[in-house]
């Protein structure tokens, strides 16, 4: 036999969006709370309206008791249904719609009832309290059922307890009268029920409008693909409130920017600091893939605002593209300038082959070492000055593009720089750039001269570089170093504007300036100061700081190597006494 299929028990279910869900919580709460109210405000009117019948009934019994014919016919006449006491609280019982008034003598004989055949017989309930001179209000259960009591004592003309006055209002009457106020409570309760379910179904419909419709399980899959997403790609993303606030940051973002959580609920002035970081994520500097310059690293960003007047910015590390970029520009322009130096060399060999058919062995040797010569001086005359083997191999190297473009760079005599540098990689930086720029200045001028001048100064190290090119304009010199900024077409692989703003992030991160002004004789002058580049020089007692200097007689070949290896076309650096030839 087959087994017995379960059998599946109906159970009710939410419905999945979350508008619904809302709206039934609101109106579940909404009912709830007028049903809440409306027992609340039954239990005390209950309560009040016994009070209210009890001091009525007291009240007509204080001015039963006050009637001077009631303590006289008590004292002078009997117990009957014609006597005075009667009579006369038959009158005030109908005066007051009293259910009963009962006037009863010191040993609880009633004078006076409602039921006539009940005069002369003792009181059904105890008036012991009020024949001792207290006053009573209570809900009891007599001959008339049940009833709202006051009982107070009676008085002679001697201030003397002849009797009780007890009065009795119907509790049926009060009964009614709470009933009576039921249908208007409900009706109260249910207009402010209507209002309520009014109320959520607009605020459901907000919340639907703002989830876009979706179920409470398909938002927590929404936040939890986001928190994934954003924590697992490589791009930085901030993202910013209405009121420029950042509202959220993922873990590229605090990379690449170096700010962490305490950056949240900040504006990105607050943030970052002043600079074109933050105007572009605040959004007064608008466009697509903007580049902006942090610490080191060079950013492409974009910037988009949101259905809620916030903004989602992202953010691109191009540094190692810039990089890249860059040696590729270097490494074009050493391909032109090794072509120029291969027609250079078929020439000298050809004229070296000519020499040596003619049998002009002498003339031949004397062109040689001119030509060995002039580059062997000139790597001597770099290394002498510039001690750092790296900066003086980029200079040489610089030296060579700077021919082929018919510029030349020259190296001051007052250039001294020990072999002391704390980060040669980045005054290598910070001379390429500003090289690069002075040739791209120069080119094509007549008379185009670059001039590098690098000076030791205790451990600062000054950098000049100036150029015979049309010069900055006053007004451009502060700009040229922003991020962005150029006058120049962009390359093949990106855009321009970053070189001259890494030289001065750079310097200072160091404590030190970069700055533009106008040399004599006009051009450009940028000029560098690195207050803390150099290391302590090591010196015996007694002894004055000198440079160290090579000759060719010293084992010192790592420079020398990468000096000799440059393009062999005559002098690659002239020395600045040479200027006046």
């Amino acid at each position: 036999m087959s087994p017995t299929p379960p059998v599946r028990r109906l159970r009710p279910r939410l419905p999945r969006k979350v508008f619904s869900q809302i709206l039934l919580m609101q109106l579940a709460i909404a009912a709830g709370v007028a049903v809440l109210a409306t027992g609340l405000f039954l239990a005390p009117l209950s309560k009040q309206l016994d009070q209210e019948a009890m001091r009525r009934a007291l009240a007509i019994a204080q001015t039963t008791a006050q009637d001077p014919q009631i303590a006289e016919g008590v004292l002078t006449t009997a117990p009957t249904v014609d006597g005075p006491v009667q009579q006369e609280a038959e009158r005030i019982r109908l005066a007051t719609n009293a259910e009963y008034i009962v006037v009863m003598d010191r040993g609880g004989f009633r004078w006076s009832h409602t039921t006539p055949s009940e005069i002369g017989r003792h009181v059904s309930t105890d008036p012991t309290e009020a024949l001792d001179g207290k006053e009573v209000m209570q809900i009891d259960n007599g001959t008339l059922g049940r009833s709202a009591r006051g009982k107070v004592p009676l008085y002679d003309t001697q201030h003397r307890i002849i009797g009780a006055v007890s009065v009795g209002i119907a509790y049926d009457s009060v009964r009614a009268r709470l009933l009576s106020t039921i249908p208007g409570l409900f009706a109260y309760a249910g207009g402010a029920l209507a209002a309520g379910a009014l109320a959520a179904w607009l605020i459901s419909r907000r919340v639907q409008r703002q989830t876009r419709d979706l179920a409470f399980s398909d938002i927590s899959a929404l936040l939890a693909e986001r928190e994934a997403m954003l924590h697992g790609i490589r791009e930085g993303v901030v993202a910013l409130d209405r009121g420029g606030r950042v509202r959220l940051l993922n873990d590229e973002a605090r990379r690449l920017l170096g700010i962490g959580d305490e950056a949240v609920g900040r504006s990105p002035d607050e943030a970052l600091g002043a600079g074109r970081t933050a105007d572009v994520l605040a959004g007064r500097v608008t466009g697509t893939d903007l580049l902006t310059v942090r610490g080191q690293r060079v950013l492409v960003a974009n910037r988009m605002p949101t259905d809620d007047g916030g903004a989602v910015a992202t953010l691109r590390d191009r540094t190692e593209l810039e990089q890249l970029g860059r040696e590729l520009d270097s490494t074009r322009g050493l391909i032109d300038a090794l072509r120029a130096q291969d027609h250079e060399h078929a020439n000298r060999m050809h004229t070296l082959l000519g020499l040596l058919e003619l049998e002009m062995f002498d003339d031949a040797v004397e062109f040689v070492g001119e030509v060995v010569g002039d580059h062997r001086v000139t790597a001597e005359q770099v290394t002498e000055k510039i001690q750092d083997p790296l900066l003086a191999a980029l200079l040489v190297g610089k030296a060579t593009v700077a021919a082929e473009r018919g510029v030349a760079l020259w190296v001051s005599d007052r250039t001294r720089l020990p072999d002391r540098l704390i980060d040669p990689r980045g005054l290598v930086t910070v001379v390429g750039n500003l090289v690069d720029n002075a040739l791209d200045a120069v080119a094509g001028t007549p008379h185009a001269r670059v001039e590098v001048e690098l000076c030791a100064e205790g451990r600062a190290v000054v950098l000049r570089v100036r150029d015979t090119g049309p010069g900055i304009p006053a007004a451009q010199r502060e700009l040229v170093f922003t991020e962005g900024w150029s006058t120049k077409k962009p390359p093949a692989h990106g855009k321009r504007g970053i070189g001259l703003s890494l030289v001065r992030r750079l310097a200072e991160r160091q404590g030190g300036s970069a700055t533009v002004g106008e040399p004599e004789g006009g051009g450009a002058q940028f000029t560098v100061v690195l207050p803390e580049a150099l290391t302590e020089a090591v010196l015996e007692p007694g002894r004055e700081p000198e440079l160290k200097t090579e000759t060719k007689a010293e084992p010192k070949a790592e420079p020398k190597a990468e000096l000799e290896a440059a393009p062999a076309h005559g002098p690659a650096l002239a020395p600045a006494e040479e200027e006046t030839r």
